[in-house]
């Protein structure tokens, strides 16, 4: 039997493009009572749906901020052919339509108690990497590579001075799955313990997990990794692929 709470109808409050290639949208409502606090970085199920089969489209996003009445959520917006259901939903949902939500899922935080942080992400993990940044100690120190779209879609992060944030531009996402492991064997890594922290698209994640495990060593709470979408797939083949890459990965 699940524990999984049932969903939530919750209320578009507005709609905010935040840059180019991102769009808020703001849910809250009468829905969103008892609603547990500080799940920022978390993710919530957000269901758009069913598909021509009469199968329920569910797509999963995280949780940006989270104020006593309201929800943010960003969507990475990855132009017309690769726009999917919830991309599109987020660029035409009105204030005062509803929409069913599942979770709160957990957060993925950065670990404490390291010397240095290796973050990697694209715009589907901005939101979680910016939730992560801003929960730093003032004296952490760091290296993040930020895929975007293009030079407009940098934003303002809350992050301690120790944190270097390095934006690759990419205007094709999913084209590049070298770029962002690259980018971060280039880092001068200092002595001490290490932490890793990536999400992104597939073949992106594959990539920096041969450098961040394989290279570097890190395991355990030292190391999360993770594809939040592969080029090509929907959410529910792209989680097929995770697990078969997961089974497929020694112990």
């Amino acid at each position: 039997m699940s524990n999984r709470p049932d969903p939530r109808e919750l209320t578009v409050i507005n709609r905010t493009r935040i840059t180019p290639s991102l769009q808020r949208v703001t849910l809250g409502g009468a829905g969103l009572a008892g609603f547990p606090a500080d799940q920022q970085g978390g993710y919530l199920k957000l269901f758009l749906g069913e598909d021509a089969k009469g199968k329920p489209i569910v797509r999963t996003y995280t949780i940006r901020h989270q104020r006593e009445t309201e929800l943010d959520i960003d969507f990475a917006l990855h132009g017309d052919d690769a726009a999917g259901p919830a991309t599109k939903w987020s660029l035409s949902a009105q204030p005062g339509s509803t929409i069913r939500v599942g979770g709160p899922g957990a957060a993925k935080p950065l670990p404490e108690a390291h010397d240095f942080y290796l973050i990697a992400g694209d715009m589907t993990a901005l939101p979680a990497i910016s939730v992560n940044l801003a929960a730093l100690a003032d004296d952490a120190s760091g290296f993040a590579a930020i895929e975007i779209q293009n030079e407009a879609d940098k934003v303002d992060l809350d992050k301690p001075e120790g944190v270097e944030i390095c934006w690759l531009v990419n205007r094709e996402p999913g084209s590049q799955p070298d770029l962002l492991a690259d980018k971060l064997r280039s880092v001068a890594l200092p002595q001490g313990r290490i932490a890793g922290w990536a999400a992104c698209e597939f073949s992106s994640m594959r990539n920096l997990r041969a450098f961040l495990r394989d290279e570097l060593g890190l395991r355990g709470p030292s190391l999360y990794i993770s594809s939040y979408w592969k080029a090509g797939l929907i959410e529910d083949e792209h989680k097929l692929a995770k697990r078969e890459d997961a089974e497929a990965q020694p112990a």
